[in-house]
């Protein structure tokens, strides 16, 4: 889970994660193309994104296609973020019960 914390901290492969969730199965020269940044270095965010896991490949022919792999986000979100939701959910769920009886 490190290398994912990691390859989420730069906002350059945030983008290209964007970029595969609104259009998947991205070749380099597609990813490359709106970012100001050489192909070089595109290419070394996305080594990154893939030792991560957050990205997987696969070749069609001569060209690469790189897929946003959501199992690591989502395996964030259920160690990291479904508990601290579910106790705010509960808290919220009580102030209104406790309102209602207020009011009653």
């Amino acid at each position: 889970m490190d290398d994912v914390f990691k390859a989420l901290a730069d906002s350059h492969r945030r983008e290209i994660l964007d970029r595969l969730r609104e259009n998947n199965g991205q070749t380099l020269s597609e990813l490359a193309a709106p970012l100001e940044m050489s192909r070089q270095a595109v290419t070394k965010h996305l080594l990154i994104l893939e030792k991560a896991n957050l990205i997987s490949t696969v070749f069609r022919g001569r060209e690469k296609l790189h897929y946003l792999n959501p199992v690591p986000l989502h395996e964030i979100s259920r160690r990291w973020i479904k508990p601290f939701e579910s106790a705010r959910l509960e808290s919220l769920h009580q102030l209104k019960t406790q309102l209602e009886e207020k009011n009653s």
